[in-house]
């Protein structure tokens, strides 16, 4: 009789799913809007993962082994939900996500001048008319704030009276191609992508509160091959970039400066790495066969610190080479938050504060409830801003304080394609 009750609970239309194509995993979250606390917080039901095969730093290698992983990774979640899972919202990421400014003007329609829906509509759409790379998309189309007859700084335009309304946009692009490869896969497991996001913007909805957009923050998710950032500032996205490298280098490291495999070096890592080398005693040393090597090899635990101390440092040194780039380096109050699975490191945070001359913390989710432990995972932050993002999104088409989603038609051109082909 609890599980009826249970199952039907959950088959409730307020159930939002989040879909986290990551670059060594597939990370579902479970969530529904939580109406027992402050309203815009989610409980999440229930959250599974499952490691990649068919898909490679965010990118679809087969598509046969992209849907088997996708397909088990969704029967997981349907058993937490009690129903099947019919809709997702998605999250990607890649080294072909790239980020370019735009402006967009229109002329105020009405005779009073008083500024509508429409208006601001026509100037975004305006502002996506760039050139764009061959083999490339719009993905978001993120607006930083409007200009009515030369009054700069305005956020919300609508209801105010001008002639001329200008949008300073940040346009984020994805390759076709890719994008055409990850929603095939989802289609093929029967499921409907009800949204398409840079997994970065969910990441940061659930790891950052308002109040650290506003004074300017940075946001980065250290995944397994892939760094994704996210620089917020005044409220708006002011600058984001995917850095090739992440956590599955420094086990590469381990494993090349110990002469061990892959297997023993990432565990190794995990338990017990860290990145500050001067806490270990240089007379601590550590066996290998107790890490799964095949013979008794001993090895200084310092050393091992030493080697992800170096790449941990390059991959801060990366990230700060980026704020540099848009003047940034040293300049944000909130600091930079660091969430995914690779930010799990002992120690990470102070190599950031060392290299970014920056507050740092670990960006657990926010804003949420649960009764399972991946609510405190930092490799789940993405997949439940996804549901916190599919919230949002349910309960306002259009949010001009930040987000304008493109790819809900996006999706539903590749369906219908991908429909055409099918038997």
């Amino acid at each position: 009789m609890w599980l009826k009750i249970k199952k039907l609970k959950y088959m409730k239309q307020d159930i939002i799913i989040g879909l986290d194509f990551g670059s060594s995993a597939v990370r579902i979250a479970v969530g529904q809007e939580d109406e027992t606390v402050e309203r815009g917080s989610v409980h999440i039901i229930g959250a599974t993962e499952i490691q990649t095969s068919g898909i490679h730093r965010g990118v679809v290698t087969s598509i046969d082994d992209a849907v088997t992983t996708l397909s088990t990774c969704i029967e997981r979640a349907e058993r937490i939900v009690g129903a099947p899972i019919e809709r997702v919202y998605v999250g990607i990421t890649g080294n072909h996500i790239i980020f370019q400014p735009s402006k967009g003007f229109a002329s105020v329609a009405r005779a009073d001048g008083e500024i509508t829906d429409s208006d601001v509509g026509r100037a975004m759409d305006a502002a996506k008319t760039v050139p764009i790379p061959t083999n490339h998309e719009i993905l978001h189309v993120l607006p930083k704030g409007f200009t009515i007859d030369g009054q700069v700084g305005i956020k919300d335009p609508i209801g105010m009276t001008g002639i001329r309304l200008e949008v300073d946009t940040c346009i984020i692009q994805g390759a076709k191609t890719q994008i055409k490869n990850i929603t095939n896969s989802i289609f093929r497991t029967g499921v409907e992508i009800e949204g398409l996001i840079f997994s970065i913007l969910a990441t940061a909805d659930a790891a950052v509160t308002p109040r650290q957009k506003e004074i300017g923050v940075l946001v980065a998710n250290i995944g397994a091959s892939t760094t994704s950032l996210i620089v917020f500032e005044e409220g708006d996205v002011v600058h984001t970039s995917v850095l090739p490298v992440g956590s599955e280098h420094i086990t590469s490291d381990i494993a090349i400066g110990l002469r061990t495999s892959i297997d023993v070096a990432e565990r190794i890592k995990t338990e017990i790495g860290t990145a500050l080398p001067e806490n270990i005693n240089k007379k601590d040393v550590i066996n290998l066969r107790d890490f799964g090597g095949l013979e008794d090899e001993m090895v200084s635990r310092r050393f091992v610190a030493e080697v992800i101390e170096a790449r941990t440092e390059e991959i801060f040194d990366k990230i700060n080479a980026q704020l540099k780039s848009i003047g940034r380096n040293g300049l944000l109050p909130g600091g930079a938050v660091l969430t995914g699975g690779g930010s799990k490191l002992a120690g990470i945070t102070d190599v950031a504060k060392k290299i970014l001359k920056l507050p740092a913390l670990l960006g657990y989710p926010l804003s949420i409830t649960g009764n399972t432990d991946k609510i405190n995972d930092l490799a789940f932050t993405t997949a439940i801003g996804l549901v916190l993002w599919g919230k949002e999104k349910r309960s306002s088409e259009h949010n001009f304080s930040g987000r304008f989603n493109m790819v809900g038609k996006t999706a539903k051109r590749i369906k219908d394609w991908f429909g055409s082909i099918m038997p």
